[in-house]
């Protein structure tokens, strides 16, 4: 990344590539996990509620059919008005989200369903009624049983996967990304906000953070790059939908393939090995 001093902006972090990707991913028009639900798969019942605080109605499980197989699939639910937004609290889980999405994998692999989830979240909500309810211990109890769920589990980030509140949906077998989705541990406003106490670095930020599909795909944090149509997907609902259940069927047919001990030791190691680095002295 070229030089420059934290504070100036500058017309090279305006158009910057890192920051071109992020106004895609946030496109208006950007198609939500609901809309993938809506057109890939048939026959959603929905689950409701975690059976202990309520129904989050940021958070979406239910069965369904991807062609030929019955399946569990789980989503994020953002909104598309101001006042559907507010009411889903923009995407954001509480723990009680995570719990129904855990109830939802639980009852999959009772009855031996495959399980997907689709992603699209800045990260999980951090108000203080979701900590005082167990927000990290709801996070990090989806990341341990997700890691030993005995059936097939794919997951697809679609626009922001943010921090652990994405993580606690994608420990599966097959991690799938959008072309001009995210991944990452932090917003760029926040590492801004955090890195030169100004929000407004967040170009610069973007760019140090190495967030973008391709970037994440070169660590191993995901493990395919779902191509959109050109000029992003919010141009082309239908294609992009049609191509991503396309690479969802071969994938869960891979998948089916494999002994279930396998399976799960395959996905163990792999989380276990993501993106480590090491450096000669």
């Amino acid at each position: 990344m070229s030089e420059q001093k934290a504070g100036n902006t500058t017309e090279a972090a305006a158009t910057s590539p890192a920051w071109a990707r992020i106004e895609l991913a946030r496109h208006a028009q950007r198609p939500y996990p609901m809309d993938f639900i809506e057109r890939i798969f048939t026959d959603f019942s929905e689950i409701h509620g975690d059976r202990a605080f309520g129904d989050d109605e940021a958070v979406a499980c239910g069965m369904a059919r991807l062609g030929g197989d019955e399946v569990m699939v789980i989503g994020n639910r953002k909104g598309g008005t101001t006042k559907e937004r507010v009411r889903r609290n923009f995407g954001m889980p509480h723990p009680e989200g995570y719990r129904k999405a855990l109830r939802a994998m639980r009852i999959a692999e009772k009855f031996s369903r495959p399980v997907i989830s689709l992603i699209d979240l800045p990260g999980a909500y951090p108000g203080l009624g979701a900590e005082e309810r167990g927000q990290a211990e709801a996070i990090a109890r989806n990341i341990l049983e997700m890691s030993r769920l005995r059936v097939p589990t794919i997951s697809v980030i679609s626009g922001e996967g943010g921090s652990g509140g994405a993580l606690a949906l994608a420990v599966s077998d097959r991690v799938l990304i959008l072309e001009n989705a995210l991944y990452f541990v932090i917003t760029p406003e926040s590492c801004a906000a955090i890195m030169w106490r100004d929000a407004a670095n967040k170009q610069l930020a973007a760019e140090a953070m190495r967030i973008s599909a391709p970037e994440v795909a070169a660590v191993g944090c995901v493990d395919e790059i779902i191509p959109e149509p050109s000029g992003g997907i919010h141009t082309d609902h239908e294609t992009g939908a049609g191509q991503l259940g396309l690479v969802l069927k071969r994938c869960l047919a891979e998948l089916k393939a494999v002994p279930t001990d396998a399976l799960v030791a395959a996905r163990q190691k792999k989380f276990r090995n993501i993106a480590q680095f090491y450096t000669e002295s």
